[in-house]
């Protein structure tokens, strides 16, 4: 017979707030790399392709966060499909989306320009989020989610 045992729910919450806070301190390092990389002299292409690998990250994370029984697979899948769309969608024009891209916030979330290099740079962004959500869970920061099955004989009585 076959028991499937319950999701611990402590270790749930537990898991989605250690990613909530590496996303927290992902998004300060992007934002202090987009903001202070040039005025401390860091090459373009750092303060560029950096801050798109901190972008899809942060993205991992997040979506670790809102579906915390995924596996770093999936995961990482989700949010390559969410980089990509995101890439992509630079290559729609519509006035209200062109203005809101203009914006901080909307240069941060969407960017501004479509390019293909800001693909590999999401994808290292995405490994390097499975890695960090990795080590959280082997230092036991985040408790094992996944259910267990276990069998269990009952003993017979002899009759």
């Amino acid at each position: 017979m076959q028991i499937t045992q319950p999701v611990n729910i402590i270790a749930l919450r537990r898991r989605m707030l250690i990613r909530a806070g590496l996303a927290l301190l992902v998004i300060v390092c992007g934002l202090s790399l987009r903001w202070c990389g040039f005025p401390l002299g860091l090459p373009a292409f750092v303060v560029k392709y950096g801050g798109s690998l901190l972008w899809a990250t942060m993205v991992f994370l997040l979506v670790g966060v809102l579906l915390p029984r995924l596996t770093g697979r999936q995961l990482a899948a989700l949010a390559m499909g969410i980089a990509v769309v995101t890439e992509l969608s630079r290559l729609v024009h519509m006035p209200w989306l062109d203005a809101f891209r203009l914006s901080t916030a909307g240069a941060l979330l969407l960017g501004r320009i479509f390019s293909l290099w800001n693909l590999a740079a999401y994808a290292v962004g995405i490994a390097f989020g499975v890695w960090i959500d990795q080590i959280a869970a082997t230092r036991r920061l985040t408790p094992p989610i996944e259910t267990a099955r276990t069998d269990r004989a009952h003993p017979r009585s002899s009759a």
